[in-house]
């Protein structure tokens, strides 16, 4: 018996060989199989069909799938290996990765420069020339992590119950390293002269790439003594091609507000601003930062799940067969669905969209509730909106606004006050601002609203011109933490915003179905 198989992948028309017994979430991830629960078989978010060869159902996907899925072969990848040739269909997708192509101002230096925003679902990459500031190369793509589950606290539970630490560190040393010789390759630049490469993410992604201990993050009070800045030469990394860099982590701001969000502030100068501003990242985590020069105020929620669809019944990233915009008409839901295809999901932006158009036309009370007569939302068949997703949707959006009251009530100021909140991320570029408002999301009207892009990279690519400058330590003089669980207010706030607001005046309503 040989000691690898083939494996075909439709429709994608990917065949490649894998040593016999290989794990398949090892290795269609990369193909756009997702394992939202880490690889525990508690969900169906990995489930690939079966056209020949066999997996064999075991009990847990047997609990798992219905009778109809398992016979027509359907599996659940996490709990299946490659013991002989297979040909797999999978619902082809294509993921939108947010790069950056601002200008900004900048003083010169010698060499080239890396900048990378990992994500705990996405990473970018871009090479810049640090004479001139052009971008040379931009490389994106999938965390790897992701095989070990969708958020971060999956992962913090893998790296500590799991004693996967190791295995989630060299995974995305290894990952980026990889993507790090595509942009040499691709620029064709001389690789000994990078001479910089800066790194932000999320305090777990801080930790999982410099290998601290993420214990501290999976415990109460969840503080970690090592947010610092974090500087490797490339021989600890792996990464002997580019010998003459100084790789640094930018500091992180907190124990759950990364150097992303430090970039923001960079991307943005909102601490450089006379008036009262805001910036708001909405993925995986939900961060917020209210203030001026004078004092920036930030905390964290537990949001970014219901916008990024992995606690959505049918929810998913925004990928070939979602439905990323719903528009009503005529008391019914018009759904654009990225891919021209047909429809898988739904991810963020369309929840957002088909909960304001659900409220405007009255098929959904202010309350929250669904006034259909099956109580569900069908947008665009097979998908459909369920109540327990309205609850998820107004509990993430609860968070938000209530974190933003408490913010802007603790620099002593009023919701009225804020002159500007710049959206940060993938969601915030695309989400409709108007719906958003709507729904209650964001508290302030949509002409204060400006989408600002990639903050991440664009503070990262920042962050390579000031290598000897103290523009880290000059923002997080002025930065403050707020716990809002600590505040006394938040409980009242959060359950006061957990309705929709009241529908204007103008607004026409349409009966429900």
């Amino acid at each position: 018996m040989p000691d690898t198989v083939r494996i075909t992948l439709l429709p994608l028309g990917h065949e490649f060989t894998v040593r016999r017994g290989t794990p398949l979430r090892d290795i269609l991830f990369t193909y756009g199989v997702e394992f939202p629960c880490g690889g525990n078989a508690v969900c169906e978010g990995c489930k690939v069909k079966v056209l020949s060869g066999n997996l064999p159902l075991t009990q847990e996907q047997e609990n798992m799938l219905s009778r109809k899925e398992a016979k027509e072969g359907w599996r659940l990848a996490c709990r299946c290996n490659a013991d002989e040739d297979i040909t797999l269909e999978l619902a082809q997708w294509e993921a939108k990765i947010l790069a950056d192509d601002s200008r900004f101002e900048f003083s010169p230096r010698e060499g080239f420069g890396i900048a990378i925003d990992l994500g705990t679902t996405t990473l970018a990459a871009q090479l810049l020339d640090l004479q001139n500031g052009n971008v040379l190369a931009v490389e994106t793509g999938l965390n790897d992590q992701g095989r070990f589950g969708a958020d971060v606290m999956s992962r913090v539970f893998f790296a500590v119950m799991e004693k996967g630490q190791p295995a989630l560190e060299s995974a995305i040393r290894y990952q980026l390293g990889e993507l790090i010789g595509k942009l040499i390759l691709t620029s064709k630049v001389e690789a000994s002269r990078v001479v910089d490469v800066a790194i932000v993410g999320n305090t777990v992604m801080h930790h999982l790439f410099s290998g601290l201990d993420v214990a501290p993050l999976s415990q109460y009070p969840f503080n970690s003594p090592t947010i610092g800045l974090a500087s490797f030469g490339p021989t600890q990394l792996g990464w002997s091609m580019i010998p003459n860099a100084v790789v640094r982590f930018l500091p992180c701001l907190g124990s759950f507000v990364g150097s992303d969000i430090l970039a923001g502030i960079m991307a943005t100068n909102i601490h450089k601003s006379e008036s009262l501003v805001g910036l708001i990242d909405l993925g995986t985590n939900g961060e917020i930062v209210i203030g001026n020069r004078e004092q920036l105020l930030f905390c964290s929620t537990a949001a970014g799940p219901a916008f990024e669809g992995s606690c959505i019944s049918m929810g998913m990233r925004a990928t070939t067969g979602a439905i990323v915009q719903v528009l009503g008409a005529g008391g019914s839901f018009n759904c654009r669905v990225l891919g021209n295809g047909e429809p898988r999901g739904i991810c963020g932006s369309g929840l957002v969209d088909a909960v304001a158009v659900g409220l405007s036309t009255n098929h959904i009370r202010e309350d929250g509730k669904v006034l259909t007569a099956n109580g569900v939302l069908n947008l665009c068949p097979p998908v459909e909106i369920t109540q327990a997703d309205i609850r998820e949707l107004q509990v993430a959006k609860a968070a938000i606004a209530a974190g933003v009251q408490i913010l802007t009530k603790d620099v002593g100021a009023t919701i009225g006050d804020i002159s500007r909140i710049y959206l940060a991320g993938a969601f915030g570029n695309y989400i409709d601002r108007s719906n958003a408002f709507r729904i209650g999301l964001l508290p302030v009207p949509p002409e204060k609203i400006q989408p600002a892009g990639n903050t991440a990279l664009l503070g990262a690519k920042l962050a390579l011109f000031q290598a000897n400058s103290d523009a880290f330590g000059q923002i997080k003089s002025i930065v403050r933490h707020v716990a809002l669980n600590l505040d006394e207010q938040f409980q009242d706030i959060f359950v006061g915003e957990m309705g929709f607001p009241e529908l204007p005046p103008s607004q026409p309503i349409a009966s429900p179905e």
